[in-house]
């Protein structure tokens, strides 16, 4: 096609496609043994949704996210050397041994601010008030430990205005499922019979837009709107709590430490970050008690990097589809990505009166694959979690190069569970 044709061609898409054009622009697991190496108004309501997560561009969907979050909380939050969002004056240490630990404290600008303990994953480390530019020689004076920043992590999907649903086919409940993400409003009319246990921001709730939406697809249910699990019992845990550190490392950890004391089999953590030490531990020490974990592969593009804790050895790595069953041009791809499930062409649960809103990433693809193994592992179990696990990848239907790839895993699943919009 010549440059006059192909220009041609993407005008006659933008007329046809309006808003969603962004969503057009073209990018610049295997088994686990392998890796344990209502309707909505019809007049517009973008601008009343979180404008963090109703972006013109996905896949720039993180970079503008950590650009307004160090714009709005320049006191608390800074950038890494990789350029990853962190904590200003905040490092956590786990230290190779007692004397390693007196060496710590004792140098000089060094403060310990906590000693957290992950009850239920026999795991703990601490919380220190240092200079972050000290973490490579901290690392060196200890090579046996492990110290890192205090990351955030952010969500990796976007939410936009929608049509009514429609009623798609959905699973028995099981007894339980998790979920560590934002804050949910369980007012509303999808999530408001949901038994819920909740964990976080001392008690206090602080709905938000992200994780409404992924609780709604997990066990939502208000006709004809379905999630995968309705009526099961959701495990929240919201490590954000409107807080400028929110989706911190620690949050996390603290939340896994929580739904492993609650012996919840499967766990989906929709959340993107870059890889910390401190965080892959408490990861592992939950999946060594049998539990899963399901996580988004994020949407900076087909050439980024992994991000995590998708990326992690035994996390069941979800990239999205849309209705054609094509992956979405923002999805990560690699070696660690396990199953597909659809994450555009449906609709969830927005905010309020707002009723119902489109999804587009891989944020609302994990929901979905978590609800299928939840089915199957109610609570951890090592050698039943890697059962459910093959059981799922054996129904996976192949997509692009036969076999596991490194765009759509093992293949699609779920898509019986896509809840899309009315013609």
């Amino acid at each position: 096609m010549n440059a006059k044709a192909l220009l041609t061609t993407l005008l006659t898409l933008m007329l046809a496609h309006g808003s969603s054009w962004a969503q057009l622009r073209l990018p610049g697991v295997r088994g686990l043994t392998d890796l344990t190496r209502p309707s909505l108004n019809d007049r517009p309501i973008r601008s009343r949704l979180d404008p963090l997560l109703a972006p013109a561009d996905l896949q720039g969907l993180r970079a503008r996210l950590t650009e307004q979050l160090l714009s709005r909380h320049a006191q608390t939050l800074m950038r890494d050397p990789g350029g990853e969002p962190i904590v200003r004056q905040q490092l956590l240490a786990l230290p190779s041994d007692a004397a390693a630990r007196e060496r710590l404290l004792a140098l000089p600008g060094v403060q310990l601010l906590e000693e957290t303990r992950l009850d239920g994953l026999a795991l703990g480390w601490l919380l220190l008030r240092a200079d972050v530019a000290l973490l490579p020689q901290l690392r060196q004076l200890d090579p046996e430990g492990s110290y890192d920043y205090q990351h955030l992590y952010l969500g990796s999907g976007q939410i936009a205005a929608g049509p009514p649903a429609t009623a798609t086919t959905a699973l028995p409940p099981p007894a339980r499922v998790g979920l560590i993400d934002s804050g949910i409003d369980r007012a509303h009319p999808a999530l408001r019979g949901v038994q819920m246990q909740t964990f976080g921001c001392g008690g206090l709730a602080h709905p938000a837009p992200h994780g409404t939406a992924v609780a709604s697809l997990l066990v939502g249910r208000s006709d004809p709107f379905r999630g995968a699990l309705p009526d099961a019992t959701l495990y929240a845990a919201d490590a954000y709590c409107d807080a400028a550190d929110g989706g911190s490392v620690q949050a996390i950890a603290q939340a896994l430490a929580w739904l492993a004391r609650e012996r919840v089999g499967v766990i989906n953590i929709s959340l993107v970050g870059p890889p910390n030490a401190l965080l892959q531990r408490a990861v592992a020490a939950v999946q060594a008690r049998g539990h899963l974990i399901v996580a988004a592969v994020g949407n900076d593009g087909p050439a980024a990097a992994p991000l995590y804790p998708a990326a992690w050895p035994g996390v069941v790595a979800v990239t999205g589809v849309d209705a054609r069953r094509r992956a979405l041009i923002e999805a990560g791809r690699g070696p660690h990505v396990g199953l597909a499930a659809p994450g555009s062409d449906m609709v969830g649960a927005a905010m309020g009166e707002l009723g119902y809103a489109r999804l587009r990433g891989t944020s609302f693809a994990a929901p979905l694959v978590a609800g299928l193994l939840a089915a199957a592992l109610p609570r951890p179990d090592p050698s039943g979690a890697q059962a459910a696990w093959e059981r799922l990848r054996q129904q996976a239907l192949d997509l692009g190069e036969a076999g596991p790839d490194p765009i759509y895993g093992w293949g699609l699943v779920g898509e019986a569970l896509r809840v899309s919009r009315t013609p």
